[in-house]
């Protein structure tokens, strides 16, 4: 074992609170138990969904081609950056911040949103949420398999959350009715702001090490998503070319639960894994909470040469809709105005702001 591996701490593993499709489709079915269980507040604000049709093949589909964009030539992807929505568009390599505030050159990233290429035509809405009301980039010519890919598993990991949106709704409200604007799918099904992330962590070297020891969020750091619910893949691992699984049981996704226990979370190759965004928590006044987690890279000989390529749906409000903060707020606390109202377009200006250094 290498001295990098033998400084991870082991933690506990948990299976995901699991949901299968077909009693997500069944609207009169009770899962406020399975939903309380995940995403409540003794919960770790992740569940997965099985049995979805068509999901595997999408995901393989996709994730294949993700090992090629990140390979294109550097001219090539430079033209598909778009710096003005904060890289929140097209490609995006080294241009966020690590924990420790050096540039994450660790993986690459292509943006783009599944049900909209253009959300909206408005010049003061494109200037003012830039990160929303941008355009879809496509490298039509160096990888046009790419953008019927994309869409087609964003849409698909869309509509089941919707599914899932509808159940959340019903347990957040306690059995009772839940106004037709207020409600979680609703805000969801209105929103102009879904957002597809590919990501491609690139191989490891045999040089590499975790200077700073804290290997469990070498991959990804520590964060809680802002958004609403995040669909996620199971991740592909290749060497060389080839799929494989991963080289290392300890590598994955942790999270930290409300009590500040952190476990590691595992679900299937052929599920739907959704977590709780921030805008939820605000929005179901603590009933659905959200939950830090970040990602460990495999470690040890094993590692060297690995890559790992994984997608993520942001399901997330419209970019004018209002976000009314309660009065303790644990996430984010210094950009919550004293009036505590901000549009969710807003919110994510703030939050851009300080990920990118840009105007702190």
């Amino acid at each position: 074992m290498s001295s990098c591996s033998s400084q991870v701490q082991q933690h506990h593993l948990v299976r995901t609170v699991s949901i299968s499709y077909t009693q997500l489709q069944d609207k009169s079915a009770d899962l406020s138990a399975k939903i309380e269980e995940g995403f409540g507040p003794n919960g770790l604000g992740i569940l997965s969904i099985a049995d979805v049709p068509g999901y595997s093949s999408l995901r393989q589909n996709l994730l294949h081609l993700s090992p090629r964009l990140a390979s294109l030539p550097e001219d090539v992807k430079k033209e598909l950056e778009d710096c003005n929505s904060r890289y929140n568009f097209g490609w995006s390599h080294g241009k966020e911040k690590l924990e420790s505030g050096k540039p994450d050159t660790l993986k690459g990233s292509f943006y783009a949103n599944p049900i909209l290429d253009t959300p909206t035509t408005d010049p003061s809405l494109i200037q003012r949420y830039p990160s929303y009301c941008g355009s879809n980039i496509w490298p039509y010519s160096a990888l046009p398999e790419l953008e019927l890919a994309f869409k087609a598993l964003g849409k698909l990991i869309l509509d089941v959350g919707m599914l899932l949106a509808y159940h959340c709704d019903r347990y957040a409200a306690g059995g009772m009715k839940v106004l037709e604007d207020e409600g979680l799918e609703q805000i969801l099904r209105s929103s102009r702001c879904h957002k597809g992330r590919l990501l491609y962590y690139f191989p490891a070297k045999r040089s590499s090490c975790i200077e700073d020891g804290d290997s469990m969020s070498s991959w990804c750091g520590w964060h809680t998503d802002h958004g609403s619910l995040t669909g996620l893949t199971f991740a592909m691992f290749k060497r060389d070319a080839v799929e494989i699984s991963c080289p290392d049981n300890a590598a994955g996704l942790y999270v930290k639960s409300r009590s500040g226990q952190i476990v590691k979370v595992v679900y299937g190759e052929d599920e739907i894994a959704y977590q709780i965004g921030e805008t939820t928590e605000i929005l179901s006044t603590g009933r659905l909470c959200a939950t830090p987690h970040c990602v460990r890279a495999p470690m040890g000989e094993a590692a060297f040469g690995v890559d790992r390529s994984t997608f993520a749906l942001f399901m997330q409000p419209d970019w004018d809709q209002k976000l009314k903060f309660p009065e303790v707020v644990h996430i984010h606390q210094e950009l919550i105005p004293s009036h505590g109202s901000l549009t969710f377009g807003e919110y994510t200006e703030k939050l851009l702001d300080k990920y990118y250094h840009l105007k702190m």
